[in-house]
């Protein structure tokens, strides 16, 4: 039963129309009552009508003068987080590692609104709490309930059972990985962080940052990832923490959570040391397992490989092959397998810029020694009068910061200012240009592959950059070690889902990036209009593109609730 608006001639006409099927099963309509005519119906002539069917459908009577319309909340985001979470078995992993008869909250839920928050609009504690109350509506939490100590007492029992989410969640990922050859990538970053009082067992310490080549307050934090660049593993050092000494406690720690037949080691420049080379072989004997590395040499350590590199220099330069391509060879060095990729066009390069930088020094001890000769002839220059030592000063810092003084070499023995270009040292940098050198114990690989297993690193740090840029790591604000730690877990989970989500997104065949797909989605937001005592909920209906991100990130697409 339904109204209906007839027209006669210039008349419209208001009916209660039935519609009905006949003898023969055809649908038709016969009108039930005729309202009156549109133009002599007021409000009031209907009002007892209305009322009346409102009671008999259990309807209030009276409505009020318009609808109650309440912040849009964001949920096509977190609605995907939450389903990737489900998927991984975090929910259910978390709830058993943290489970407790004296917490009065859910340490699960708010540990995944902290970590969605780094995802969807990274903040602070007191940031996150507004977030989920005023901007997010966050499925299987009711943020009116959550305050600003239980996310603290969450991180603090994140941190109390460290050992059992890290085990827990190692579970979850290990259906994820191969299992007959672990290729493991692992680089360390530094995380600016506030606070100047000093504590016992602190690992808020200053050391050389990553981010501004300055000595700052920081902690390291190390993270092993697949050849997918899945995060698996992550761990906290102190902010001074040499870099060599971080890689052996690392792989320790993935070989007792992980049952792996072998591990192939991948790590950046800072990492190459006689140290982990015979600790990570060490580990391989002590577990019964194949532990093999690729290992690069950092530029500081090439002079090294001298004798090394004459002998392969003519073999290398003389090769056949496009100047942008490489090539590449191997020898040993010192009992182990060094693999040495040559790229012409590279070596190029980095000869004319080591060429334009003596140019530039060699022009500036030129004009020191004139200004001094001028002097000496009775021709002072304009302001303070030189010396033979403040010469040495400015020509020897000029060095050093351009790191020339392996080249360029100031006699400062000397009486009188002098300097001398070594040409043998200058040949000898050359012959290292283009050339990237990698000590690996890998005898089953070629050496191309082993190179390309190298290169991949670089796509492996552009996912660990996200901890720095999508979900903002730094700066951290926390004094206390345990939530520091905490802090860093939450990032590293937060990882996790961003780089599985970038996975399904490329096995998709889409361009899109994580964080733009988690933009997007962003807009489909939850409304709640409430009419009198009763409140309605709906969601926004998804465009084409946002439907397609969906399918891409195999995401189910949201329903609104009923």
């Amino acid at each position: 039963m339904y109204t209906r608006i007839t027209k006669s001639g210039p008349r419209r006409y208001l009916q209660l129309v039935e519609g009905y099927r006949d003898a023969n099963g055809k649908v038709k309509q016969r009108v039930v009552a005729s309202l009156g005519r549109l133009d002599q119906l007021e409000a009031a002539d209907l009002e007892p009508l209305i009322k009346g069917l409102q009671r008999a459908v259990g309807r209030p009577e009276s409505l009020p003068e318009a609808p109650q319309f309440e912040t849009a909340r964001a949920f096509g985001d977190v609605w995907t987080l939450h389903q990737l979470w489900q998927e991984l078995g975090l929910d259910g992993a978390l709830k058993r590692a943290l489970r407790s008869s004296r917490r009065q909250f859910d340490a699960e839920a708010l540990i995944r609104a902290m970590v969605f928050n780094r995802l969807a609009e990274p903040s602070s504690k007191r940031g996150t709490l507004e977030w989920l109350r005023e901007s997010t509506s966050m499925p299987g939490l009711d943020a009116s309930t959550v305050h600003h100590e239980q996310l603290l007492r969450a991180m603090d029992a994140l941190e109390d059972h460290k050992e059992a989410v890290e085990r827990a969640v190692a579970g979850q990922l290990r259906p994820l990985l191969d299992q007959d050859l672990s290729v493991i990538f692992y680089d360390l970053t530094t995380v600016r962080i506030h606070g100047t009082h000093a504590m016992e067992d602190d690992i808020r310490q200053h050391g050389l940052s990553k981010d501004t080549a300055g000595i700052g307050r920081q902690f390291a934090l190390g993270v092993v990832q697949t050849a997918e660049g899945l995060p698996i593993a992550h761990e906290v050092f102190e902010g001074n923490v040499a870099e060599t000494r971080t890689l052996a406690p690392m792989i320790e720690r993935l070989l007792e959570r992980f049952a792996l037949a072998r591990v192939v080691v991948v790590a950046d420049r800072g990492l190459l040391s006689f140290d982990n080379i015979d600790t990570l072989e060490a580990l391989g004997v002590e577990q019964g397992l194949t532990v093999d590395y690729i290992l690069a040499v950092p530029a500081r350590r090439y002079g090294d490989f001298t004798e090394v590199m004459e002998s392969l220099h003519t073999q290398l330069e003389t090769a056949v092959t496009e100047p942008s391509q490489d090539v590449v060879t191997e020898t040993t060095w010192q009992g182990r397998r060094l693999v040495v990729a040559h790229n012409a066009e590279r070596a190029a390069e980095q000869s004319a810029q080591r060429r334009q930088t003596i140019e530039e020094l060699d022009a500036l001890g030129a004009q020191l020694a004139e200004r001094l000769d001028n002097q000496d002839a009775g021709q002072p220059g304009r302001g303070r009068r030189s010396t033979d030592r403040s010469a040495y000063q400015r020509f020897h810092k000029a060095v050093l910061e351009r790191r020339m003084s392996a080249i360029i070499k100031a006699d400062l023995g000397s009486p009188q200012f002098s300097y001398t270009i070594d040409e043998p040292a200058w040949a000898a940098a050359e012959r290292l240009d283009g050339k990237l050198l990698l000590v690996t114990s890998l005898t089953d690989m070629g050496a191309e592959a082993v190179v390309e297993r190298y290169r991949s690193l670089a796509d492996i740090e552009r996912g660990f950059r996200v901890l720095k840029s999508e979900i903002e790591i730094a700066p951290v604000y926390h004094r206390l070690p345990e939530r520091i730690r905490a802090h860093a877990m939450i990032c590293f989970l937060a990882l996790v889902l961003y780089r599985v989500l970038r996975g399904r997104l490329k096995a998709a065949g889409s361009a899109c990036s994580p964080e733009k797909l988690l933009r997007s989605l962003r807009q489909i937001q939850r409304h709640t209009v409430r009419v009198g005592s009763r409140a309605y909920e709906g969601l926004t209906r998804p465009n084409q593109e946002q439907l397609d991100l969906f399918e891409a990130a195999g995401v189910e697409v949201p329903k609104a609730p009923r």
